[in-house]
């Protein structure tokens, strides 16, 4: 579901039938990986970098939707939340931010950074019980990125990194599972469990893994290099595009069979009726190119 989006692997289901997702320009990046490995860090050094590099860069993360954060933080402060429940909070919040965030970056051309995606959910509801199906279904109208950076790491070398950084909480330690009294031996079985079925999408999905257990700056250096590749790909795609659409006024077949339209006007013509096209207008008046997201 990670290739392109000129089929209806654009969403992962039914998407926005309300929103308008044509004319996407951006590119979506989605950084995952359980608790504790780093993702915040990486989401913010490579925003840094991409701003220097002249690429405007919004960023997005988990449970951050003005419409729903207080509520998720109050819902989970109480211990509350059953596993419905757990679902679709997370979904009306993600729901609230793609609409009112990442779409509308997307549409002006943006580098949209997300520090945890639909997979999170993905995840978090399959190890409490949850049908796969149906939790996929409840984010079918989410898009699909254009690349997912997976930052992985084995519990038994997480569980130490934690402790040392801080305080294990009631959730990221699966508590609600009932998986153990124990905080401790509660977050090792359920995070073993989390990266277990993280392990599983990064095959089905295609993510690009990167070794969490590496120093900063090494994983920076990496996520950097497979961003860059991502980018300049799409550049390239962005060109050819434009290119097609210019190939009208490049060869006009009908016209160079002595039938037909005239080439177009004002530009100077080659023998058999192909006009010439100044380098000027090849790279400054190029239509932007048809980036359609939107259900096939």
């Amino acid at each position: 579901m990670t290739g392109s989006r000129e089929d209806d692997t654009r969403f992962f289901g039914h998407g926005l039938p309300y929103a308008d997702t044509k004319n996407l320009h951006g590119t979506l990046i989605t950084i995952e990986g359980t608790d504790g490995v780093g993702r915040s860090t990486q989401v913010r050094l490579l925003k840094e970098w991409l701003e220097v590099q002249g690429y405007g860069v919004i960023e997005t993360g988990w449970t951050r939707s003005e419409l729903m954060s207080e509520t998720i933080g109050a819902a989970k402060a109480g211990h509350n939340l059953n596993r419905l429940t757990f679902t679709l909070l997370y979904a009306t919040d993600f729901a609230d931010r793609l609409e009112k965030i990442v779409i509308p970056a997307l549409r002006s051309g943006f580098v949209v950074l997300a520090d945890r995606y639909v997979f999170t959910a993905f995840a978090r509801s399959v190890v409490r019980g949850a049908d796969p199906g149906w939790i996929r279904s409840v984010f079918g109208f989410a898009l699909v990125p254009d690349a997912t950076l997976y930052l992985k790491l084995d519990a038994d070398t997480l569980i130490p990194r934690v402790l040392r950084s801080r305080e294990i909480d009631y959730w990221e330690a699966g508590m609600d599972m009932h998986l153990g009294t124990d905080l401790f031996e509660s977050f090792r079985r359920y995070q073993w469990r989390l990266i277990r079925e993280y392990n599983k999408m990064a095959r089905e999905f295609g993510f690009i893994t990167i070794d969490a257990s590496l120093s900063v700056e090494e994983i920076q250096a990496r996520i950097r290099r497979k961003v860059q590749a991502l980018l300049e790909s799409r550049k390239m795609l962005a060109l050819t595009e434009r290119l097609e659409d210019l190939k009208p006024l490049l060869f006009d077949p009908a016209g160079a069979q002595g039938g037909g339209a005239p080439p177009a006007a004002g530009l100077p013509v080659k023998p058999g009726g192909r006009p010439v096209i100044p380098f000027e207008m090849t790279l400054a008046d190029l239509p932007p190119p048809s980036r359609d997201r939107g259900n096939a």
